[in-house]
This record gives C-alpha cells, sequence and structure tokens, in this order.
C-alpha cells in the first residue's frame, strides 16, 4: 500500500484520507491485444488507505482497439468518456461513445467497447467495489508517462486464471 501520492491527513485520526494523484504518482499499465493503449490507477485500496473498497482510473484506447465482452458479477462500473469516438455493446445493444457519454453498469450486464475513430478513445472509469486495477496490473506491463508505446503484445499465458481470480463473471475473444 506505498505510493508516493501524497496524503495530507495520514497523520489525523479525525480525518481520513486527503490524496493528491499526478500522473507521475499515479498506477500505469500498457493494455494487451486487442485493447492495447494504456490504463492508469488513480484511486485504488492498494495504493493508499480508504474506507470503502472502490477504484478510480482512466483508459486511453488507440484506434481500432476494443475492450473484449465482458461482465462483473458484483461489481458496479461508470464509464465517462472523454475524447474520441466508438461504440459499446451492452447486453447486444448498440451505444455510440463520444465524449460527454456516460454509461452506468450494474451487475451481469455484458459489455465490449470499440474504438471506431481515427484518434484515442479516452475515458474515465469507477469500480465499485475495487479489483478491476488489479487484472490491469496482472495482464499489463508498467508505464511510466511520457513513454513511448510498446508493440502491440499478447495477454499474458495465465489469462484465464487470471480472469478467474478477479471481477469478472465471464469473458469473451
Amino acid at each position: 500500500m506505498s505510493n508516493p501520492a501524497v496524503n495530507e491527513h495520514e497523520n489525523d485520526p479525525q480525518k481520513g484520507s486527503l490524496v493528491y494523484v499526478t500522473r507521475e504518482t499515479e498506477a500505469s499499465y500498457w493494455q494487451p491485444k486487442p485493447a492495447n493503449g494504456y490504463v492508469s490507477v488513480a484511486v485504488s485500496p492498494n495504493l493508499f488507505r480508504m474506507n470503502r473498497n472502490f477504484s478510480v482510473g482512466t483508459q486511453m484506447m488507440p484506434p481500432g482497439g476494443r475492450v473484449r465482452e465482458h461482465a462483473h458479477a458484483t461489481n458496479e462500473e461508470v464509464l465517462h468518456f472523454i475524447s474520441g469516438t466508438g461504440t459499446a455493446l451492452v447486453d447486444g445493444k448498440e451505444y455510440k461513445l463520444e465524449p460527454g457519454v456516460t454509461l452506468f453498469l450494474g451487475e451481469h450486464n455484458s459489455h465490449t467497447f470499440t474504438n471506431t475513430g481515427e484518434v484515442d478513445l479516452h475515458w474515465v472509469w469507477f469500480m465499485n467495489p475495487s479489483g478491476l486495477e488489479d487484472f490491469f496490473r496482472d495482464v499489463g506491463r508498467p508505464r511510466r508517462p511520457g513513454e513511448p508505446a510498446p508493440e502491440p503484445f499478447e495477454r499474458p499465458a495465465n489469462i484465464e486464471q487470471i480472469e478467474a481470480s478477479g471481477v469478472f463473471a465471464y469473458t469473451k475473444n
């Protein structure tokens, strides 16, 4: 649980955490095919003490990238799209993704996203309870802000084990 982010109230037992996170202090991971791009994790019980178990971060997916179809058995997820365009397929229904769109996905909602645009698709994600950040860490590679993207890489050989131990009800290719 060590994080170089500044916790302003860590020595005051009367106050909860106040943590200041920057691009340099968040956790960030390059993501494998077919999504590619990267994920950054700003808030997580893995990073600092918190009273409620949730996580927040951002994801960037380049043109042509795709988040594989999946659902969460016990998690609720919020996605707010910042830039780029794409499509979401949620329980068989297609939705347009563009700046300003927010999706709330309750338990067992099957969903997949594709960047159909010509620029990166970028969004903020919120997961309650947390756990998605563990998946991103376990399948990804550490990333530092400003470094060039690696060549697209395959998912780990033990992907089924990683997915089974985390926040997924199921995944599809």
